[in-house]
């Protein structure tokens, strides 16, 4: 049986979002007061509906309590609408609710009312091109915990050319090579490395280690 997901405020997190759900497979339903973003929306959605989601009545008959997640990507628009949003789904037995917070003030009171998640895309986003324009040839990191991160790197001008086993990167910086990427005709694939393959600098690297490793790393460059 398909996911169902309730997608509520169809500015660009939004949308992204139900359009991301949609290509994954969830059935989606989406809501807005603009019209012309429910029309837009019509085309890939299950249901597409005008209307206003801090209205209890109108939030009920989607019958959050029967979905798999609600996402309330109001954010900016109207932070009493994206309170409002996120309570009644709570209270209507939403089992998982994402808001969208623009500060941590509003973070803290989407927690309070009952957010199992709360994101915010343009911090996150933020952080994220920070550290790529503070270290070249870092392209993404995402924490699993707060002692470990998982990479994508460049291959750096010195590793071209060299084999993993030559390169010893576990014993000189602890981390640890989880996949080499490549992208050939616009299409990317990721293979498992192999010691003595010699890698090139088209390629980037899928790397796992302490949050800093991989910044000791790129200083070599």
């Amino acid at each position: 049986m398909k996911k169902q997901a309730i997608v509520i405020g169809l500015g660009q997190f939004g949308s992204a979002v139900a359009r991301s759900l949609t290509s994954e497979g969830v059935e989606v339903i989406v809501v807005d007061r603009r019209q012309e973003l429910v029309q837009e929306a019509s085309s890939y959605a299950v249901r597409a509906i005008c209307a206003d989601a801090t209205d209890e009545q109108t939030l009920a008959a989607l019958n959050p309590g029967a979905r798999d997640m609600a996402i309330s990507a109001i954010g900016n628009e109207s932070r009493e609408g994206s309170i409002i949003v996120t309570a009644l789904l709570r209270q209507l037995g939403c089992p998982f609710i994402v808001a969208r917070a623009t500060d941590r003030l509003l973070e803290r009171i989407l927690q309070l009312v009952g957010a199992h998640e709360v994101v915010n895309p343009e911090q996150e986003f933020g952080e994220r091109y920070a550290k790529r324009l503070a270290h070249q040839g870092l392209l993404e990191e995402i924490p699993l915990s707060e002692n470990l991160v998982i990479t994508e790197m460049k291959v750096l001008p010195f590793m071209a050319n060299r084999t993993l086993a030559e390169l010893k990167l576990p014993k000189q910086y602890g981390i640890m090579v989880l996949g080499i990427k490549t992208v050939e005709e616009g299409v990317e694939h990721i293979a498992l490395p192999g010691p003595e393959r010699p890698l090139n600098e088209q390629e980037s690297l899928l790397v796992v280690g302490r949050p800093g490793s991989t910044r000791a790393l790129l200083k070599e460059q």
